[in-house]
């Protein structure tokens, strides 16, 4: 009985650790941290404990991504952007100058999760320069400039938006009329195919793609300034576009995809709207849309059949996934970004709270908040949870809690 104790309790922690070897922008672009267990259920008055935190980031709003025994964040100083690579404690251990970064605006800095795969980091800087580095040597091996190699314009506030790895394919989606979403050959750089775009004028939306597998024709959806469009991964033929724009031309949340329908929302004027793949995925239709509600950065979880996120009415909504009806609207939070683990969402304001909240259709509730004193400038970095330790960028600083 004792060995075959022993036996459960070495393959757990064994299952557990190789489920979690990494996480990327938002887990899997989903949000939803699926593969965290015995996370705790509420926290002190005071918040949970703080392991760690590491100062001297400078200005950026991009996440951490971790690979094994090591974190990945991106900062500016002096014009310059900054690749630093932390062990789990908070120690730094590399510091890599990567180029120039954003600042061209009041928020200047680095804005790109680092994306890594089989010994590579991948890292978009504001002024939409593609570096790929040798994960260990941190050698530079190649790199792109999406005006000079796919004749794109950068967005009105920097680029945003990962590049998505499927297979030996690196997805980007410069927005260019000949290039509008490309496939590079993740290990040199080279163009496996492009795709033209919608329609001229159409550019890059901000938004980072996303990958549907389980149509006939997989494929890569993203958000463009003026269309949602889903395009063939085997070969970037066009499938479908939707007509999706506001005043801005800016859409920087990512899609949100789950059994056929896909839910993709914005800001300034236009809503969300939710479609549905028909013909295998080679075509859409739309099932309803909702001009009031409204995200700007901080995007939106599905658990069950309904949405939770922030922003319409400067409010903390539900929506039904199926109808598109608003379940709740409510200000006791300051809106923000919001992820998910273990059933409960983590919502963390922009005026610096993070909260444990309950989904429930039916209100807003909240089971434990507290403030977040270190750091500088604005919430907008989007919560990282993994193996147990909440991950929050806030400006100049990264903070480490505990929180299983």
């Amino acid at each position: 009985m004792k060995r075959l104790s022993l036996f459960y309790i070495l393959f757990f922690v064994s299952y557990t650790l190789s489920a979690q070897d990494g996480v990327q922008w938002r887990y899997d672009r989903t949000g939803i941290y699926s593969k965290e267990i015995g996370l705790l259920k509420s926290w002190p008055a005071n918040g949970p404990e703080l392991l760690w935190h590491f100062d001297g980031l400078g200005n950026g709003y991009s996440s951490v991504s971790i690979y094994k025994n090591k974190i990945f964040v991106t900062g500016y100083h002096d014009g310059r952007g900054y690749l630093y690579i932390l062990n789990m404690d908070g120690k730094l251990q590399d510091k890599v100058d990567y180029g120039t970064e954003w600042d061209s605006d009041g928020y200047i800095g680095a804005r790109s999760t680092v994306i890594h795969a089989e010994g590579k980091l991948y890292i978009v800087s504001g002024n939409a320069e593609l570096f790929c580095y040798d994960m260990e040597s941190l050698k530079l091996l190649w790199q792109k400039h999406y005006k000079e190699d796919f004749i794109a314009e950068n967005t009105k506030h920097g680029w945003n938006g990962p590049p998505l790895i499927v297979g030996e394919k690196l997805i980007i989606a410069p927005g260019g009329k000949e290039y509008h979403v490309v496939a590079l050959n993740k290990s040199t750089g080279d163009i496996i195919w492009s795709s033209k775009g919608a329609t001229e004028n159409d550019m890059s939306g901000y938004a980072t793609p996303i990958y549907i597998s389980d149509q006939q024709v997989p494929q890569v959806v993203t958000m463009m300034s003026d269309h949602i469009i889903g395009v063939d991964i085997a070969n970037g033929k066009l499938l479908w576009v939707h007509h999706h724009t506001n005043r801005f031309r800016e859409h920087p949340n990512t899609p949100v995809y789950s059994d056929g329908m896909l839910f993709c929302t914005s800001d300034y004027g236009k809503g969300s709207v939710m479609l549905r793949l028909t013909n295998g995925g080679r075509s859409i239709e739309k099932v309803w849309e909702n001009t009031n509600l409204s995200h700007k950065t901080g995007n939106t979880i599905k658990i069950g059949d309904y949405i939770y996120g922030s922003g319409e009415k400067k409010s903390w909504h539900c929506v039904d996934w199926k109808t598109g009806k608003t379940m709740y609207s409510d200000q006791t939070l300051s809106v923000g970004c919001i992820v998910a683990a273990e059933g409960l969402l983590y919502c963390y304001g922009e005026k610096g709270e993070m909260a444990l909240v309950k989904p429930n259709p039916e209100k807003f509730e909240i089971i434990n908040k507290f403030p977040i004193t270190l750091g500088t400038d604005q919430h907008w970095a989007h919560p990282v949870i993994y193996r147990g330790v909440l991950y929050l960028r806030h400006g100049d600083t990264l903070i480490a809690y505990k929180i299983n």
